[in-house]
């Protein structure tokens, strides 16, 4: 098991360009791995046992100029399309996007703004004040189980300001929605044509626009599969007419609610796989002309399972209604890396902040200036930029611990009995959790330092550890 961590973390080096940040990289993510509190920086400290006075070394890290978000992000790619058991669909892999938001009180941390918060839990307040991240995962697994492996997350709002000090690149100024679908053509160019799963948010005129130019120029295709609002309204293909005169864009308009009454009889019912269980449901497909001013060419599953009814969507016209209802099932494991992210890994624990940071306005009066146009200190804008540099530097180590330990599970659980170690009331039967797998490695980390001196991620981590806290640790596991 060791010794694939080294493998993964080795794929790495060539992202550094000094040996003492790539160092700190691997002591990070294993620390995330097993570190068993979720109380800052300092749980890496005592988790791997590293002497205090590195504690500052680390924090250092994720300000350097030694490496940057894009190639760790290419690599994280290279290492998951080598080592990972993907899921394929018709020779193309499944995306999974989304947002998510975090909520941080830090009054001088770059990138916090006010949320609306759209969740459906009613113990959640309907604004708060944090980060918004987009994300992007790929199906990763066997049928037994499947993981939505993380591959990318950033911030994807609040930070417009920051970035057009440096004349970042354009891709970061456009909408939530657009971003996302620019970040899975960047996986998707990197995997060889995917196919991109989305919840009704990200269904829009803008994004389906990006996704046509990105079709055209990528050198890559990339298709969506989402579900639309109930209240959708769809037109249906224009009838060609004879004469003179501009041939009509679309035809007559169908409310696709009505549908379901309208058409009724035409369903036809179906048994699908559905989040790991058989449901039987009735579907109609139609092929219809979608987006104001746009009318691209869509197909729309209309779904009826018992009292609830939904309406699915896909760019791709070849794939059947079938598959386009159990491809939206996965869509929800995303869902699933977040909570893992958040409860198992503390991905989103982190506290990074600057005194150059202007103090946080939490309410704007109309017209007024955003505090951040009020910096123009050279040196002041460098050390908030790298601040939002640490942020998600930190998130992007913790994506790649996530996808570790998930790749971990799939590849150890068959030969590793001890991975079953944990009472839990429902075991699994097959592939376990990523809480199974963290708790293992750190109940037996030290352990397999010890038997395995030889590899560079031992030496890497002895190199910075307080030896007499390590001696006793590996006498007590």
């Amino acid at each position: 098991m060791l010794k694939f961590i080294d493998e993964v973390l080795s794929a790495f080096r060539p992202c550094f360009s000094r040996k003492a940040a790539y160092e700190w990289f691997v002591v990070i993510v294993v620390g995330l791995m097993v570190r068993a509190d979720h109380l800052g920086l300092t749980a890496i400290v005592r988790g791997l046992a590293l002497h205090p006075s590195h504690y500052e070394s680390m924090i250092h890290f994720f300000r350097s100029s030694a490496w940057s978000l894009d190639s760790l992000r290419l690599a994280w790619f290279n290492v998951v399309g080598r080592l990972a058991p993907l899921l394929y669909i018709r020779g193309q892999v499944v995306l999974v996007g989304d947002g998510m938001k975090t909520a941080k009180e830090g009054q001088r941390m770059p990138g916090v703004k006010k949320l609306h918060q759209e969740s459906e839990n009613s113990s959640k307040g309907e604004y708060i004040f944090g980060h918004l991240f987009g994300a992007i995962g790929i199906l990763a697994g066997s049928p037994l189980k499947w993981f939505c492996l993380p591959l990318f997350m950033n911030l994807q709002d609040g930070v417009k300001t920051i970035l057009d000090w440096e004349g970042s690149s354009s891709q970061r100024q456009d909408s939530h929605v657009v971003q996302m679908i620019e970040q899975a053509f960047i996986a998707a160019r990197s995997f060889g044509g995917a196919l991109l799963l989305l919840d009704r948010y990200f269904l829009s005129v803008p994004a389906l626009r990006r996704l046509l130019e990105g079709n055209r120029t990528s050198g890559s295709l990339m298709h969506v599969v989402t579900k639309a609002k109930m209240n959708a309204v769809a037109y249906e293909y224009p009838v060609r007419k004879s004469g003179r005169g501009r041939p009509s864009k679309k035809g007559r308009t169908l409310k696709l609610a009505e549908v379901f009454h309208t058409r009724a009889a035409e369903f036809q019912s179906v048994q699908v796989t559905l989040y790991g269980k058989e449901e039987t449901l009735s579907y109609l497909c139609l092929d219809l002309l979608w987006g104001q001013g746009l009318y691209q060419e869509l197909r729309f599953v209309l779904v009826k399972q018992g009292d609830r009814h939904s309406i699915l969507v896909s760019t791709d016209l070849s794939l059947d209604a079938t598959e386009i209802i159990t491809l939206y099932g996965y869509r929800f494991k995303i869902e699933c890396t977040f909570r893992e992210m958040k409860q198992v890994m503390g991905a989103f624990g982190y506290r990074f902040w600057s005194r150059s940071m202007p103090k946080l306005k939490r309410y704007l009066r109309k017209g007024e200036a955003h505090p951040l146009e009020q910096v123009t200190s050279a040196a002041a804008r460098k050390r908030i930029r790298q601040t939002l540099q640490a942020i998600e530097g930190f998130v992007m180590c913790s994506v790649i611990a996530t996808g570790l330990i998930q790749m971990l599970a799939l590849r150890f659980s068959g030969r590793t009995p001890t991975l079953f170690f944990r009472y839990l009331r429902t075991p699994s039967q097959a592939i376990v959790s990523e809480a199974t797998v963290t708790a293992h490695l750190r109940q037996s980390i030290f352990r397999r330092f010890a038997q395995n001196r030889q590899l560079s991620v031992t030496q890497i981590i002895r190199s910075k550890q307080d030896l007499l806290s390590v001696d006793s640790d590996s006498w007590a596991s």
